[in-house]
Parts: structure tokens; sequence; C-alpha cells
């Protein structure tokens, strides 16, 4: 008999419970080949391990899914519809808040319809989780790299380059289907939110007022994006998406936050005007932008006269507001103000 695979097991367990509440171990079977006792003692440990609830009677036993529970399927892209994959094979087996629920089901559709559109790819693989105090979502296809795309359509030199003009938002290859506001938007929502493609890597943390940040890629072909979101979050969708409105009431997506450490970096600071212009890019599409300046600690003369001077006229629609300056920054930026 084939041994069980605790690990492996957990990949469907939670589904199949839902399915097959009273003949949970006759599915264990039919599926693994595993025999009545090790399908038994498989079913025990999970218990034990907080997979699954137990009820019934001792002959006439009753699962359901218990504090922990996940569902992984892989899907060919062609012809996928991102609703059918959340409303036939995630969304029954979770128990979440329902404003959490609404969340991730957004962040979902969204990423699922990136692969879709985006990636070029053959195949997605999808695994939501949740646990006693978190949801987990990741989304991983086998496409070409959404930096790698990203820098091809816009012309843009690295995906650093890249990743800064996808923090803007509003940025999409496809403008007749998309706006640009789908990976904006579920990164805001998430507590913890990471972007990985081919050799690059970036993350985001709600509690870090920083903003993106490099991070370490994942060794794979393609996009993985994770999305962890905490189970009593505050957070709602109304809230992140009215937050980005002028006046906060709205849905318009009229705010953007631009965050410059991903400009510098050990080597090389914000010290050119080819820099403030990448900055600047896209901007008169919003109408307020926060510069953000965390993790800048000197700024050139050079970068700050072109974005605040020099290209005052094309963007002068827009409140542009440097924010998280340090005092040498702070100093070089009102030189040039005054």
């Amino acid at each position: 008999m084939p041994r069980l695979d605790l690990n492996a097991l957990t990949l469907w367990i939670t589904a199949a419970a839902v399915r097959h509440p009273a003949d949970l171990a006759q599915t264990l079977m039919a599926r693994s080949g595993a025999s009545r006792h090790a399908a038994t003692a498989a079913l025990r440990r999970l218990v034990a391990m907080n997979w699954l609830v137990r009820e019934g009677t001792k002959q006439k036993p009753r699962f359901r899914p218990g504090l922990l529970r996940q569902v992984v399927q892989r899907y060919p892209l062609e012809g996928l519809s991102e609703d059918l994959p959340w409303a036939r094979d995630f969304a029954p087996f979770f128990d979440l808040p329902a404003e959490v629920r609404r969340m991730t089901q957004h962040a979902f559709g969204e990423l699922l319809n990136n692969a879709i559109d985006h990636s070029e790819g053959r195949n997605v693989t999808v695994s939501l989780r949740q646990t006693p105090s978190h949801v987990q979502l990741l989304v991983s296809d086998d496409g070409r790299g959404v930096f790698d795309k990203i820098q091809q359509s816009f012309d843009l030199g690295d995906p650093h380059a890249a990743m800064l003009e996808l923090s803007k938002g509003k940025l999409t290859s496809q403008p007749l289907r998309h706006s640009g506001r789908g990976l904006y938007f579920t990164a805001r929502l998430a507590d913890v939110f990471d972007l990985h493609a081919n050799a690059a890597a970036f993350q985001r943390r709600d509690w870090d007022n920083k903003g993106w940040r490099s991070g370490k890629p994942m060794q794979r072909q393609g996009t993985s994006v994770y999305f962890g979101l905490a189970l009593d979050t505050p957070r709602t969708l109304d809230s992140v998406l009215k937050a980005h409105s002028l006046d906060g009431a709205g849905f318009g997506f009229e705010r953007t936050v631009v965050p410059l450490r991903l400009l510098a970096s050990d080597v090389a600071g914000l010290d050119s005007r080819a820099q403030a212009r990448r900055v600047a890019s896209r901007l008169n599409r919003f109408r307020h932008a926060d510069v953000d300046f965390s993790g800048i600690e000197h700024l050139g003369h050079s970068f700050a006269d072109e974005l605040f001077r020099v290209l005052a006229p094309e963007t002068a629609g827009v409140n542009i507001v440097p924010i998280n300056m340090s005092a040498n920054v702070a100093a070089m930026v009102g030189s040039i103000a005054a």
C-alpha cells in the first residue's frame, strides 16, 4: 500500500470533507489507494493537526473542515474565466468574515485575470489557505513574467523601473480592456503582498509606511503573487478604494503614491534629471501624488530641480506632495521651492 503524505493530503482534504462528510475515509482510500487502517490513521492525525473536525459516532463518524483549510488547483489558461474557479472550487470551502471574504474574492479575481490576460503562459496554479488568524492566496503562472512584459510594452530599462510604474497605478498594456487598477488596489488590500517574476521580486507590508521594497526572488519562470490578510483586519474593500479618491468619499482613482526607494540603490542615489522624469511620468493622470522619500537620505540638485521646477508645467494639474523626507532631502526640496 502507498504511504500517505499528510502534506499532500492537506492540499485537497478541505474540499473533500465538505463534499464527503460521512464517507471521507472511503474517499481517501479511493483517491490514494491506501488501506482503511492507513486512511483512518491519517484522518485521526489531520484532526489532531486542526485540518479536520470529527463529529458523529464511533461507528458513523462525520468530518468537516477545521481551523486550517486549503485548496490548491491548477488550470490551463486558455479559455479560463476567473469567476468560475472562485465560485466553484474555492469559496464553498472557506469560513471567512464577510469583509475578508469580499477582499479575498477581489484579490483572487484580479490576480487570476492578470494571469489569463497578460501572462502569455499556458497554466496557472492557485492556492488559498486559511489559518486561525490569516487567509493566504498564491497565484503562480508559467508565463513571461510581469516585469518583462511591462519593460517591453513601455520601453523601460529594468524591473525596478517597471515596478515604479506599477506602483503608481493606472498602468496596463491593454488599455481597451483594463484600467490599471487591479494590482495597485490588490496590494493595498493585503497585510503582506509579494510580487515575484523571473529574477526580480518586490514586497509591500501594510504596517511599513515605507511602501514597496526589493525582495528575494523565487527561482522559477513566470509570475507569482502572494496575498496575505489578517482575519481580524479593520480594513474593508470600500475603505481602500475610497482612500484613493480626492475627497476620500468616492471611488475615483485620483490619488497615488510614488515610492522613490525603487529608483535608488546602494551604488546610485537620486541625482539625475532622467530619474526625475521617470518619477513624473504619467502623474498627470492623477490629481494628487505623494512622492515618498522613505529610505532616501540625500537628494541631488538636478533631480529636485527637474521634478519640482522644470516639470512643473507638465504636472500643473497634479498636487505633488513630498513626504517622509530626511532633513537633507527637505532642505534640497526647499531650496528649489524657494
